[in-house]
């Protein structure tokens, strides 16, 4: 657990936080689902709470909060990845962010740089080669903020509607 001070902390999430989380799913699908209602549905969650039971207990897919005054108001998602032997590409240990959100009453705030923060500690606590994460082209605003943490782009993935 990392305490910022007495009314914030960052922790593990626990299935108490998951009715929380659910919203906070939600806010993220619509940003996504305003950006691209071709691809998003509005109001959906990218997880149910019977997934989110086992993701909160798997070692290999932490998932961390940030908890203000005894409130969820933001978490991330990580996800341990490694690839050994393999024909192409070194071996590499990764903490992969499936997803990070604050809500929005808090964004702007430092909450997510905090997260991000987290995890890129936890990533060097592992012994990782690298934090990596997708970010959609449709959201500027959160790729201009992992550019501000000091990301780089590693690869684009591209799409032709037909």
């Amino acid at each position: 657990m990392n305490t910022i001070n007495d009314s914030e902390k960052i922790r593990r999430a626990n299935a108490k936080d998951i009715p929380r989380v659910l919203e906070l799913l939600t806010q993220v699908c619509n940003v996504h689902n305003k950006g691209r209602p071709d691809i998003f549905k509005a109001n959906a969650t990218k997880y149910n709470e019977n997934e989110l039971k086992k993701i909160f207990l798997d070692e290999k897919s932490p998932v961390f909060v940030f908890e203000k005054n005894q409130n969820v108001v933001g978490y991330i998602f990580c996800e341990l990845q490694e690839t050994k032997n393999d024909n192409v590409f070194f071996d590499c240990k990764t903490l992969y962010i499936d997803d990070l959100c604050v809500d929005e009453s808090e964004r702007k705030s430092g909450i997510g740089k905090r997260l991000y923060e987290n995890a890129v500690e936890y990533a060097r606590s592992l012994g990782c080669n690298r934090v990596t994460l997708n970010v959609w082209e449709l959201n500027p605003t959160a790729k201009r903020f992992y550019e501000n943490l000091g990301m780089k782009t590693l690869k684009t993935y591209m799409e032709q509607p037909l």
